[in-house]
């Protein structure tokens, strides 16, 4: 299984995925933004509150083989994308729309439409939107297992043990 059908199984569906799809794609048509020709992944990381914790991603490439991975990151006001940490990945946040508040290694950060961040392996990090914001991410191939969740509720990533 690749890792983006890692990711597409757990993925939203059913009408709530619709209903965030739907309300992503009223915002990108304001914002004039060409989307991906991909599946999109819409996480609510198991939890249950999408609203609250979760975001859209769109791999726009995840190419292991050369080493890099793009992806657009899609949060709503308010929204979460828990903190995690990776022990392998390198990323780069840019932001393409928006404005986001990040706590990277315990930094309070607002970033803005034209602001990057680079997150070296090993830094805890999250992102909450502080308005619609969509985020692109620049780094070394996407592997879901390189994921290590502070909330250990979170059935997902490298630290996740399955019950049983």
């Amino acid at each position: 299984m690749d890792e983006l059908d890692k990711g597409l199984a757990i993925s939203l569906s059913g009408p709530g995925r619709d209903r965030a799809l739907a309300e992503f794609r009223r915002q990108a048509a304001i914002w004039n933004l060409a989307l991906p020709p991909v599946a999109p992944l819409v996480l609510d990381f198991g939890l249950g509150d999408f609203g609250k914790v979760g975001l859209i991603e769109f791999w726009i490439a995840n190419e292991a083989a050369a080493g890099y991975c793009g992806k657009y990151l899609a949060v709503t006001a308010g929204q979460t994308c828990p903190k995690h940490r990776h022990r392998v990945k390198h990323e780069t946040f840019f932001v393409v729309q928006g404005r986001i508040e990040v706590d990277c290694g315990g930094r309070l950060l607002e970033l803005g439409r034209g602001q990057s961040l680079p997150v070296p392996p090993g830094v805890y990090h999250r992102f909450t939107g502080m308005e619609p914001s969509l985020i692109l991410e620049l780094s070394m191939p996407c592997e879901v297992d390189d994921n290590y969740f502070e909330d250990a509720r979170i059935p997902i990533g490298g630290n996740h043990r399955p019950a049983g």
